[in-house]
């Protein structure tokens, strides 16, 4: 049931493109961009790219539950 549920949803959240530029301390420092709004941010850690994702969709779902356009 959650499976045929993320399915429906596949590409319906964001896109993110990643640009990893170094590998320093066993992690990633780069920059993301967040494809649908055409913002970019840089990253200092894996842990922090996860965040940003995180709460740009976190975001996006309250965007819609209030019926908001983005």
């Amino acid at each position: 049931m959650q499976d045929e549920k993320n399915r429906n949803t596949l590409g319906k959240k964001g896109t993110f493109v990643v640009h990893v530029q170094y590998l320093e301390n066993s992690t990633w420092q780069g920059e993301i961009v967040w494809a649908e709004k055409n913002e970019s941010l840089k990253f200092r850690s894996a842990l922090e790219l996860l965040k940003i994702m995180d709460s740009a969709l976190a975001t996006t779902e309250q965007g819609e539950e209030k019926g908001e356009k983005l």
